[in-house]
This record gives C-alpha cells, sequence and structure tokens, in this order.
C-alpha cells in the first residue's frame, strides 16, 4: 500500500463532496485519486485545487483509476450494489454510505459476494457509531452498571425533507439511522415493527405521512421508540435516552452552542447532519483509512446493512398496512459473528 491511501470517491453530490473535502484537508493517511458522478462539471468542482485526481463519468473507470486502493461510495442508494461488486471484483476495500442497497435483497446479494470472496471488504456509513455521544451511551450500556436496556426513546427530526421524499423514506432512509444505533447499543435483532401516523403536520408537503412513530421489539424484550418528524421547520435534532434497570442516560440535548448576550439567550440548532455529526463523519473516514492501510475491515459490516434494510422493509410494510409486522432476516453468516 502507499504512503497515502488512494481513494476513489463514486458520487460528488452533497455527501459525496464532504467526504472528498475530508479526505484531502482532514483527515491523515489518505488521498482522492479519483472521483466519479455523471455530472462530470459537478465532480470537476468537488476536487477543485485538489492535485492529481482522476474525474470521470463512470463508477468502473474511477475504480480502475491509477493509484486507486479503496473506495468511498457516496452515490444516490440504487447504484450502491453494482459499485460494490464490481470493488469487489478487483478486491479493493469499499466505504459505503448507508444504505448498503435499498432493498434488502440487494443487500443480500452483497452478503453472500462477501462470503463467497471469504473476506470482508465492505463497512457500511452508519456514522452515529463514531459519534462521541453515542460511543459514550454505548460503553456506558456495555459496562453494565445501569442493568439490562429495557427501552430506548429516540428523536429524530430534520429541518425539511427533499423534494420527492415519500411516506415510505422517513422508514427506510431516515430511520434506517436509529434502526442501527438501536441494534448497536443493545447488541440485540429486532424481531417487530409496527408504524404509527399522527395527523401530518401542516409542513409536510401534500400526502406525506409526517410525523410517524416508529416502534421496535427485540429479541430480548427491549422496546425502541422512534420519533420521525422530516419537516420540522426549526432545525436537525438527534436524541437518544436509554432506560435500564438501575437508571437512564439520555444523549443528544447539549450538542449545541449557547450564546448569551443582552438580547437574552439563544441555543444554536443545527440544520444539517453534516454540522451535527462533523465529528462523527471525521472519525468515521480516519477509522476506516487506518483500518484499510493496516489490511483490516472494521465497523459496521455488510450484515449491518442487510438487516437495517430487512427492518426497514418490515416498517414500511406495516406504514402500508397498519399492523405490526414481524422482521425476517436470514441466519447470520460465519464471516460476521
Amino acid at each position: 500500500m502507499s504512503q497515502l491511501l488512494g481513494v476513489a470517491v463514486v458520487g460528488a453530490g452533497h455527501m459525496g463532496a464532504d467526504h472528498i473535502r475530508r479526505l484531502d484537508r482532514v483527515i491523515s493517511g489518505a488521498r482522492v485519486a479519483a472521483v466519479a458522478d455523471p455530472d462530470v462539471g459537478r465532480a470537476r468542482n468537488a476536487v477543485a485545487g485538489v492535485d492529481g485526481v482522476t474525474v470521470t463519468a463512470v463508477a468502473t473507470a474511477a475504480l480502475d483509476a491509477p493509484g486507486v486502493e479503496a473506495v468511498l461510495v457516496a452515490s444516490p442508494g440504487p447504484a450502491h450494489e453494482e459499485v460494490l461488486l464490481e470493488a469487489f471484483a478487483r478486491g479493493l476495500p469499499v466505504l459505503c454510505e448507508k444504505p448498503l442497497t435499498p432493498e434488502s435483497t440487494g443487500s443480500l446479494r452483497v452478503v453472500e459476494a462477501e462470503v463467497k470472496l471469504g473476506r470482508r471488504l465492505t463497512q457500511v456509513g452508519f456514522m452515529r457509531r463514531y459519534d462521541a455521544e453515542y460511543l459514550r451511551l454505548k460503553a456506558l450500556l456495555d459496562n453494565g452498571r445501569l442493568g439490562r436496556p429495557l427501552m430506548l426513546h429516540c428523536t429524530h427530526r430534520n429541518v425539511s425533507s427533499p423534494p420527492g421524499f415519500t411516506s415510505a423514506m422517513l422508514v427506510n432512509s431516515s430511520v434506517s439511522h436509529e434502526i442501527d444505533a438501536a441494534r448497536w447499543l443493545l447488541g440485540q435483532e429486532p424481531t417487530a415493527v409496527t408504524v404509527l401516523r399522527p395527523r401530518p403536520s401542516a409542513l409536510a408537503p401534500e400526502g406525506l405521512a409526517d410525523p410517524q412513530l416508529v416502534l421496535l421489539e427485540t429479541e430480548q424484550g427491549a422496546l425502541v421508540d422512534i420519533e420521525i418528524f422530516v419537516n420540522s421547520g426549526f432545525g436537525y435534532q438527534v436524541k437518544c435516552e436509554a432506560v435500564c434497570e438501575a437508571g437512564s442516560a439520555r444523549i443528544g440535548e447539549q450538542h449545541t452552542m449557547v450564546v448569551t448576550e443582552a438580547a437574552g439567550a439563544r441555543e444554536d440548532v443545527a440544520q444539517d447532519y453534516l454540522v451535527r455529526f462533523a465529528d462523527a463523519y471525521d472519525r468515521e473516514v480516519q477509522t476506516w483509512v487506518d483500518a484499510t492501510r493496516q489490511g483490516r475491515v472494521t465497523g459496521p459490516s455488510a450484515w449491518d446493512g442487510y438487516a437495517a434494510a430487512a427492518v426497514a422493509e418490515a416498517g414500511v410494510r406495516s406504514l402500508e398496512s397498519g399492523v405490526r409486522t414481524e422482521v425476517e432476516l436470514v441466519p447470520r453468516p460465519e464471516l460476521y459473528s
């Protein structure tokens, strides 16, 4: 492996451009070797001022560009599976933004391809596992000081939803972060999902069921309730409270700056996930680069991506039917045990 890990970034949109900036200016041990985006002009803008970068409209051309040793996938979800399988064919490690694939069937094909290779190449971008507050909560739950976790109360709010956002996407796009965080924090698989819909907010676009309340049941009897509200109108908020046998712990409320001046005091509320989780993204990519340079793959696996997709699909079925829906997971391969 070269002195600086050569990374091909697939996708130069909002997320991809931020990762290009991060690889070039923030973290150590890596460089942007290639960028692929159907909008070549957008890709060129994203790498302006970065030397030695191959820019192309075709993902496979970026994977085959000189100096590429790893891949960061930040393209839209439907394009992920093809890029992942092409990376596998070249033996390239991949950091893939969530979702691994939009449907669990595609994620399962990715899992099966890795199992056939006999080694992990994929890390999925569930960045909350790298957030300082989530890491502290995970450590507290793991040490058992508060006893067994009984419930998680989760809040996930956005300022507004992008054009074309559907009611199902509240679950399979937004809540997928909470699904993975709950699996990771509790060390348990969800077994059933119920989605409840209050009356829609006046701020929600016509026909969008927003907000929603998602209830997960786990294999060891814990409950996880998730408020998802993608048109809150005021800010981006993510909170989580773990209620255990001997106490509780809450994160997400103080991740802000309080300004006091003559007119009074105010709290800044993040307007974007790239602001709220900036440190988590930095830590996630740095950890991936460090592990890749050592020939290791750590972090959320392709199996985690599959499990999140399967739970989200059960949630969408519950949203559509209005009834509790069981989660169906295939047996976990030994590669991910």
